[in-house]
């Protein structure tokens, strides 16, 4: 199965949509800032295997991947809920009101 991947010019204003096939640009810019470094690093690495396996599959399912936190993260109270419920899961516990959310996400892996 190969990748497809598009970016349409009208991106919304300063290139901000995060439609599917968003910029990398625009999804680095909606992501938290605690988050953009794992972006750029994860990116980085995604460049490189495609320059060598001259397959952008996986750099692509990269981009979808953190297209989809970036758009949870523009609505900080239901990202901060999902971390709290996927933590709930996976720990079996309730997480306290007052927890941060750092704390949350690495609770549930995220």
């Amino acid at each position: 199965m190969g990748a497809t991947y598009s970016v349409d010019d009208d991106s919304g204003a300063g290139g901000q949509s995060l439609r599917r096939g968003a910029s990398p640009h625009a999804i680095r810019s909606a992501l938290l800032p605690e988050d953009q470094a794992s972006f750029d690093t994860v990116y980085a690495a995604a460049l490189a295997d495609a320059r060598v396996s001259l397959d952008l599959t996986a750099l692509f399912e990269m981009l979808e991947r953190w297209r989809r936190v970036a758009l949870l993260q523009q609505d900080p109270a239901r990202f901060h809920a999902v971390a709290r419920r996927a933590a709930e899961l996976l720990t079996g516990q309730p997480c306290p009101d007052d927890e941060p959310l750092a704390v949350t996400r690495a609770k549930a892996g995220i």
